[in-house]
């Protein structure tokens, strides 16, 4: 077996699960598995991936570096993970919430605030010495603007014109084919292990319907505002909102979407006619493996928890 240092990327998103085996000999191999369930332990769910990508390969390996959706900084659980696959190889291990690593994938070491929308939504926002997150606190009591809230407020707007409380929309006739009896959904949304990922695919049937559907568009506009008012928000506590043209780059499933996109930019360009939108740079998966190599002088260095079997964690 070849000495060389192979490293793990992971990108543990709800949705699904990215993992990238870099080796010096060989071509990177990544793999997809299903998303990861932030109502539960972490990192039992963590070393399964990295026990089935080192069987998978059939070779050790030394550094395991990833964004995880849920996570919340503890130097235990970078430890914990570190002695459950010490006997695969794992020497060190860098973790962050998956909004760091959307980040540096996103803007890398550049100054301004990443959006990430997916199941969830998180905003980062980076200054020259602080870094503030914005949201990202779940689906019971945040992530507004996501692909869940946009599919509850979906839910909630058919269960509402069911009732005869609100506005007729096409959006019950899309829900109906999956609950021919509207009454029954509930319970079978309670009682699904998956259920926030099915809510949140209903974000597709609205921003589908919203061309031509006046509650699907009202849907679309309010999730656009959630998400520009989270981005201003943490531009101004880090200290980039004051200047003309601050750095904002959104990412994600829901931003792939003009019915979100489109006034996503009108309103952040209403408060910053100039600001920089820009593409991302990479994945968060690419924005994973630099955990390892960010630089000394980095405001995000405090967001990683670090364990080293040779004493260099910290």
């Amino acid at each position: 077996m070849s000495n060389h240092h192979r490293s793990l990327s992971i990108d543990a998103g709800q949705t699904g699960i990215r993992a990238t085996l870099h080796d010096e000999d060989t071509a990177d191999e990544t793999v997809e598995l299903p998303g990861i369930l932030t109502d539960t332990n972490l990192i039992p769910q963590l070393v399964d991936v990295v026990a089935r990508v080192a069987r998978t390969s059939g070779r050790a390996i030394h550094t395991v570096s990833a964004g995880i959706s849920g996570f919340t900084y503890s130097l235990a659980d970078a430890d914990g993970l570190r002695a459950a696959t010490d006997a695969l190889g794992i020497r060190e291990v860098y973790l962050a919430h998956d909004s760091v690593t959307s980040y540096l994938g996103t803007l890398g070491d550049c100054l301004g605030a990443v959006v990430a929308v997916g199941t969830g939504v998180v905003t980062l926002a980076v200054g020259e010495t602080t870094v503030t997150r914005i949201d990202g606190w779940g689906n019971l009591i945040g992530d507004a603007g996501s692909g869940y809230w946009i599919g509850r407020a979906a839910l909630d707007a058919v269960m509402r014109d069911y009732d005869g409380r609100g506005t007729r929309s096409a959006l019950t006739d899309a829900v109906r084919a999956d609950f021919p009896n509207l009454e029954t959904a509930y319970v079978e949304l309670q009682g699904d292990p998956g259920r926030v990922s099915r809510i949140a695919a209903y974000s597709r049937h609205v921003t589908a319907l919203a061309p031509t559907d006046a509650v699907a568009a009202t849907i679309c506009a309010a999730a656009a505002a959630e998400l520009v008012l989270s981005v201003a928000t943490g531009l101004r506590r880090v200290g980039e909102g004051s200047g003309p043209a601050p750095v904002v780059c959104g990412l994600g499933g829901v931003l792939r979407a003009p019915e979100i996109s489109v006034p996503f930019e009108q309103g952040l360009r209403a408060l910053w006619p100039a600001i920089d939108i820009r593409t991302p740079l990479a994945s968060a998966l690419e924005g994973a493996a630099l955990l390892p190599v960010l630089a000394a002088h980095s405001a995000l260095r405090d967001r990683v928890a670090v364990s080293a079997s040779n004493a260099l964690g910290r």
